[in-house]
């Protein structure tokens, strides 16, 4: 028996305990939670599942207007164009879904069909529709199908059960067409919301500018899907199924217009790239690097939260970093001119701005050119951005294995007066959140 005047000690909080028989206290096990997107996944999967049974159980209503509105959205996804978001892709197969989940008359006679119903025939037309581009392998994702099995499934849950019960018998014509403009327009703006949710948990991009993209994607072509869901469902309840066509044509209009704006704008993406490789051609820049300095670029000004339309300045702005280049007689070895003297690197820059103002982009690219050799503190977070991405691109590719980790810690040194803190640490978080881009500097 131990004596009063000795003790035994008193094991820390962190200690494992020591007594005779008894196993170490452990805390509660810690169950790691599945990715948002995969718990969106399996939620769409559960909705599908159980519309698909309950529309086996229950057989097939009003099947002419099934099989019409079947083959709207077939053929929405047929001219769907690449991996695009779900209404900027198909909008005929947006507007369709949502038309058929606002069905409730056709020519006159009440339909009998249920949410349930819905769900199941827009997901199976969106599957036959999209068979064609899986081939090609630009078919639609798993986050764009769960979005739309999703959203129809929103928007007939709360128009099919109330009109089922007789809810919006009395209803009059201009108040039943602003219930279908409301109910489209909640359902847009949960699909906006699911949007930036799965882009923020499987991209790690920051939420809330992510949900603010969404939102001004809306008024364009989203305006459109929502006016011509409510048209059409409005105009079948009065003319019946034939009115489908005639209402097709005009957003397969929209589309094509969307589409050709879209490819001049991939046309002048192309034309600035080619430009941003006279470098490489001329031997002053090693191959790739204005490329990589553009993609990393993009992935920090997503985490520190800048709108598309920021993203395509600070692109353009990447690309063509090194132009004024080009004015040198003797080239910068590996084209590295973080190493350069003030001066030189401020010369550089301003030649480079130059060059850029010439080819007609927008100013905001120039000014960025042109502000590379300027304290941080008083550049456009855009330079910022640039400046630091550019210095880590070079400085990583000096340092052998470790370049990269090497190359930010040199960053994290200079950020007194060389390089923006916050830039420099957003930098860290998509090096951490994407390994393949420290793997492909090694390479």
């Amino acid at each position: 028996m131990a004596s009063r005047g000795h003790r035994r000690p008193v094991p820390g909080p962190g200690a494992p305990a020591r007594r005779a028989g008894c196993r170490p206290v452990r805390g509660p096990e810690v169950i790691p939670r599945p990715p948002l997107h995969t718990a969106v996944h399996g939620a769409a999967a559960a909705v599908a599942g159980g519309c698909l049974g309950s529309t086996l159980w229950h057989g097939l209503e009003s099947r002419g207007a099934a099989l019409a509105f079947g083959i709207l959205v077939a053929v929405g996804e047929l001219t769907r164009r690449g991996r695009t978001p779900v209404r900027q892709a198909a909008p005929l197969a947006a507007a369709g879904s949502l038309a058929y989940g606002l069905l409730g008359e056709i020519g006159g006679r009440p339909t009998t069909h249920g949410a349930a119903q819905v769900v199941t025939v827009v997901l199976a037309a969106s599957l036959l529709g999209s068979v064609p581009h899986v081939g090609r392998g630009h078919g639609p994702t798993l986050d764009h199908l769960a979005r739309r099995v999703l959203t129809v499934g929103f928007v007939a849950v709360c128009f099919q059960p109330p009109r089922n019960r007789g809810t919006f018998d009395d209803w009059g014509g201009p108040a039943y067409a602003l219930l279908l403009l409301l109910l489209l327009s909640l359902t847009m703006l949960c699909d906006a919301v699911l949007a930036a949710a799965l882009a923020h948990s499987r991209h790690g991009w920051p939420f809330g500018p992510v949900l603010r993209d969404e939102l001004r994607a809306v008024p364009g072509i989203g305006a459109a899907v929502i006016a011509t869901g409510a048209v059409m469902a409005l105009a079948v309840a009065v003319v019946g199924l034939w009115a489908l066509p005639v209402f097709s044509v005009p957003l397969l209009l929209a589309q094509l217009a969307h589409r050709r704006v879209a490819a001049v704008r991939a046309t002048y993406r192309q034309t600035i790239a080619s430009l941003a490789r006279a470098t490489e051609i001329a031997g002053y820049t090693p191959a790739g690097h204005a490329r990589r300095v553009a993609a990393l670029s993009q992935a920090v000004g997503r985490d520190l939260g800048l709108t598309e339309p920021e993203l395509t300045v600070l692109e353009y702005a990447a690309l063509m970093h090194d132009i004024g280049q080009l004015s040198l007689v003797d080239p910068v070895p590996a084209g590295a001119t973080a190493g350069l003297p003030r001066t030189e690197q401020r010369r550089i820059a301003l030649l480079g701005g130059a060059v850029v103002r010439q080819t007609g982009v927008d100013p905001r690219v120039a000014r960025i050119v042109e502000q590379q050799a300027d304290p941080h503190r008083e550049q456009l977070l855009a330079a910022r951005i640039v400046r630091a991405v550019n210095a880590y691109e070079e400085k990583s590719r000096e340092g052998g294995p470790g370049g990269p980790l090497t190359a930010l810690e040199e960053l994290r040194l200079g950020t007194a007066g060389e390089y923006a803190p916050e830039v420099v640490e957003s930098l860290a978080r998509v090096l951490s959140r994407n390994p393949e881009v420290m793997r492909e500097q090694r390479g």
